[in-house]
Parts: C-alpha cells; sequence; structure tokens
C-alpha cells in the first residue's frame, strides 16, 4: 500500500505539470456535457422552418395552414406561388419542407371526391424530415376529418356515430420510459458517456506511453519493486478518482439538475460510473500491453472509442444489425454500458437481470493482467521511436 501511495503521489505530480491532463480530464470532459445538454435541451427541434403552396386560398386551406403553424416542430415562414419557388427555398435551405394546396382542394373536399394535396420535406436532415413528415400528415388527416365531420353532423349523425365513423380503433399509445419523446433524455445518456469514456481510454494508454516517451519507466517500476502490477495500479489511482469525480458530476447534473428521468436506485447509478470507469482504464492498459507503443495504443483506444457510438446501440438497435457486427458489439465497454444503463437505471429493474453487464465491465477491467509481463518488459527493454 505504501508504494501504490507513493506511485500515486508521483502522478499527481506528473497530471500537475502536463496541462494535456487537465485539458483531457477536466475542462474538455465538462465542455462536452454542458454542450450536449445545452443542445438538445428543448427535447426537440421547436419550429422548424416550413413554407406553403396555396393554390386553393379558401377559408378551408387557411384553416389548415393555421394548424401546421400551431404544431410545437413546425413554423410556417413563407407563402410560395408555385412548387418551383418553394423547392428552390428547399435547395437554399430557407425551409425543411412545403405544404402544396392545389386549386379546387375545398370544393372537392366538401364533394367527398379525395382531393390531393401533396408535401414534400427534405430527409438529408434525418430528424427534422422525420418530424416534418409526421406535421404534414398529421394536417392533412385532420383537414379531411373536420370537412367530414362537418358533413355528417349536417346529415344528423350523432357524436358517437361520427367518431367511430371517422377512428374506427381508438389508440390507446404508451411510452414507456420517455413519453415525452425527448432527445435528449436517450441521447444524452448514451452520446455524453460514450464521449467521456473515450477521454479515459485515451488517457490511459498515454500517460502509460509518456513512461517511455520520457524515459521515466525504470524509475517508475522501481517505486514498485519491479512489480507491474503495483506500479499500474498507483499510477490509475489518481486518474480514476478525477474521472469518478467527473461521473458523478455528470450524473448528478441530469439526475439532480436536469432531472431526467430514471427509476433505479442510487446505488445502480454509483455502481455503474465505477464500474464504466474501470472497464475503460482496463481497456487503455490492455491495448497499451498489446502495442506497448504511445501512437499504436492511442490509435487503438481511438478506434475502439469512436466506434463504440455506433455499437453501443443507443440511435441503431444492435440487433437490426448484421450478425457479425452484433457479435463485435460485445467488445465495446460503452456498449455494456449502456445495456447496464437502460436496465438497471433508466427503467428500474432489479440488478440481476443486468448481471450480464455488470461481469463484462469487470472483466474489461480485469484485462491488463494478461499482458502485465508484456508491459513490464517494455517498461525495461524498449526504446521511444518517435
Amino acid at each position: 500500500m505504501k508504494r501504490i501511495w507513493n506511485i500515486a503521489l508521483r502522478e499527481c505530480g506528473n497530471l500537475r505539470r502536463n496541462h494535456i491532463y487537465l485539458f483531457c480530464m477536466v475542462i474538455f470532459p465538462v465542455v462536452v456535457v454542458v454542450f450536449f445538454t445545452s443542445v438538445m435541451g428543448d427535447g426537440l427541434p421547436q419550429e422548424m422552418p416550413v413554407g406553403v403552396v396555396d393554390e386553393d386560398n379558401t377559408s378551408t386551406t387557411r384553416s389548415l395552414i393555421r394548424r401546421l403553424d400551431s404544431f410545437q416542430s413546425s413554423k410556417v415562414v413563407g407563402h410560395y406561388t408555385d412548387i418551383n419557388d418553394a423547392r428552390s427555398a428547399i435547395q437554399r435551405n430557407e425551409i425543411y419542407a412545403f405544404l402544396y394546396l392545389p386549386k379546387g382542394t375545398t370544393d372537392q373536399l366538401l364533394a367527398q371526391r379525395q382531393p390531393k394535396i401533396s408535401f414534400y420535406y427534405s430527409n438529408t436532415t434525418l430528424m427534422a424530415g422525420g418530424l416534418l413528415f409526421r406535421d404534414l400528415k398529421t394536417v392533412s388527416t385532420l383537414g379531411s376529418a373536420g370537412v367530414g365531420q362537418a358533413t355528417m353532423r349536417a346529415r344528423g349523425y350523432t357524436p358517437e356515430q361520427i367518431t367511430t365513423f371517422l377512428q374506427p380503433i381508438r389508440i390507446d399509445l404508451h411510452a414507456i420510459g420517455n413519453p415525452w419523446g425527448n432527445y435528449n433524455y436517450y441521447l444524452s445518456t448514451v452520446l455524453i458517456p460514450g464521449c467521456l469514456l473515450l477521454f479515459v481510454l485515451l488517457i490511459t494508454a498515454y500517460s502509460i506511453g509518456t513512461e517511455l516517451k520520457f524515459n521515466r519507466s525504470k524509475q517508475w517500476l522501481e517505486m514498485a519493486d519491479g512489480n507491474m502490477a503495483i506500479a499500474l495500479t498507483g499510477k490509475l489511482l489518481p486518474q480514476f478518482l478525477i474521472f469518478v469525480a467527473i461521473m458523478f458530476g455528470y450524473f448528478y447534473y441530469i439526475y439532480g439538475v436536469l432531472h431526467f428521468p430514471h427509476q433505479g436506485p442510487t446505488g445502480n447509478i454509483v455502481l455503474l460510473g465505477i464500474l464504466s470507469i474501470l472497464a475503460s482504464q482496463g481497456f487503455g492498459a490492455f491495448a497499451f500491453g498489446l502495442m506497448p507503443s504511445l501512437r499504436m495504443s492511442m490509435s487503438i483506444c481511438s478506434l475502439w472509442g469512436v466506434l463504440s457510438f455506433t455499437t453501443a446501440g443507443g440511435t441503431f438497435p444492435v440487433f437490426a444489425m448484421d450478425t457479425p457486427i452484433e457479435a463485435l458489439s460485445y467488445l465495446f465497454p460503452l456498449r455494456h454500458y449502456y445495456m447496464f444503463n437502460q436496465i438497471a437505471v433508466f427503467n428500474g429493474y432489479d440488478l440481476h437481470y443486468a448481471w450480464f453487464y455488470v461481469v463484462a465491465l469487470t472483466v474489461f477491467a480485469a484485462l491488463p493482467l494478461l499482458v502485465l509481463h508484456r508491459m513490464r518488459k517494455a517498461m525495461l527493454e524498449y526504446e521511444y521511436i518517435p
């Protein structure tokens, strides 16, 4: 324990002297947390610009346009004389979509002859295109339903008969876990930890590699009496404490300040933070043990950290990926972080439902044990090559 303590004090001096640690362990992680939670602070994009081509120009079509403008995601910012002008506005990125109401729309509605209205939207930006498609489709449905309701009321139908005709099946929708459809709630809980764990991977490989770069490796091992496990534990301990503090600060910010929904107890959140940091440090040290080179080990950690965003399953479900990619997803710590978070924190299930991911994160933390001998040999014999 005394050796670990002395090596940890030595590492604290390295952290203080090298400003890279300050930026990558404190400043950049805090910026990432504030940036992502602020960018998606409204939960969903608000008042995205749309246009209208209203060739009919009647009270009915103007009512449809007002309904479209009243939606949370849409804001009518322009009226165009024809489709070509509206299409050019989309190409100039002035609007994301437009609604086309041809002449005679109202007359055909009243005559129950199914008028054809069109809406065009840019799906280059997937989120904006999907939300505006939903709004435009809803407006067109509401318009036909409103005319149908007025016609049936004039013919003497009862409200119950009208409702049954217009909506024969009543949908009872339950969006479990995130009923608000808030993008901040489910994207920030995977993107931000992914960035934090990427910093952990890089700093772990960097801190071990600099021992070779600055010719301090033999001194480091001497302080541990030649025991690589003690040397590695003492070096990574201060980093672990700092990263855990950042991770816990992130948890407090999203759950205590921003009030992100979660059903799991505080103990599960604490366990998740500790295991995820240990797993990332373990993989970073393992990467250096496999490739005892500062440049190569950091390249491996960078590649692994970036690919983690794809294979975690936060934006595209893993079970829908090709079978080889689905199998490879288990090799990324962020995947197990995400599943642990979804099961035991977000949905609040008992911890034994997430036992596999707890074990997986523990295995990642123990990976350096496989390369301790190789790492010790590198510290004693290898020469740093720029």
